[in-house]
């Protein structure tokens, strides 16, 4: 969404870059490392750093701050009144219930998927696939399923000049090479990714469509090293996920 430079408050969108600044990396904070995520003087980032302690949206020893729980009422409010989360979960339930395994629904957040929704095996959690976890949408299975989902043009300019990060010794970091992994997600309409985020994890994904055709989110299943390999795991699981998402289709 786009507005008008006299409705937009830049003090409003430093702060919420200093709380965004916080990640599984870097837990804990001073000022000039705040100010160097946030792309703000140190000036600016202490500022913000003590006034967000202040409100109880950041803890500090003086020196470092560190995430409050606080921050927890938006993902919480979010998760209580946004539909899509509430009306995958029953589906999600079940196919945890049916397989053992975990299975997650996630939407991208420009070059990071979200997970909304998740249902499965407690072993799992190891891997960081808790509710509202932010994954790498490259090294993803359902970030592949969601940017295959986008006009060519538009995924052009989401991948032009982007760096892809290395996570793994297996993450595909080559433009032409991900350019091409997409265009078959395309034409296949699922993504198998196997140790590209996390080593001895494999994951397939599937697209979910609203009965308009637009692709709302992606529903994936995890599996660890025990489990089976990334083409027998398709074979297993893919025909259920596929199910799935059929079954879901009218209520998105």
């Amino acid at each position: 969404m786009t507005i008008a430079q006299a409705d937009f408050i830049a003090g409003m969108a430093k702060g919420l870059a200093v709380l965004e600044s916080f990640d599984t990396e870097r837990q804990r904070l001073n000022a000039t490392q705040a100010a160097q995520r946030a792309g703000l003087t140190r000036a600016a980032a202490r500022r913000h750093l003590l006034t967000l302690a202040h409100l109880g949206y950041l803890e500090t020893d003086g020196s470092h701050f560190w995430l409050a729980p606080k921050v927890l009422r938006f993902s919480g409010s979010y998760l209580a009144s946004a539909r899509l989360p509430r009306v995958i979960q029953p589906t999600l339930n079940r196919l945890a219930a049916q397989t053992g395994e975990s299975f997650s629904a996630v939407v991208l957040d420009g070059e990071q998927v979200v997970i909304i929704a998740r249902s499965g095996s407690a072993r799992l959690l190891a891997y960081g696939l808790h509710l509202g976890a932010r994954l790498p949408a490259h090294a993803t299975s359902t970030g592949r399923v969601l940017l295959a989902a986008k006009p060519r043009r538009e995924f052009g300019a989401w991948l032009k000049g982007r760096e892809l990060p290395r996570l793994t010794t297996r993450t595909l970091v080559d433009p032409r090479q991900f350019r091409a992994v997409v265009d078959q997600v395309r034409q296949q309409d699922f993504c198998v990714a196997s140790e590209e985020h996390e080593l001895g994890v494999h994951a397939l994904a599937v697209p979910l469509r609203d009965m308009a055709g637009r692709t709302v989110a992606a529903l994936n299943v995890v599996a660890g090293p025990q489990r089976l390999a990334p083409e027998a795991l398709a074979k297993d699981l893919l025909a259920l996920l596929l199910e799935a998402a059929r079954e879901l289709r009218p209520l998105l």
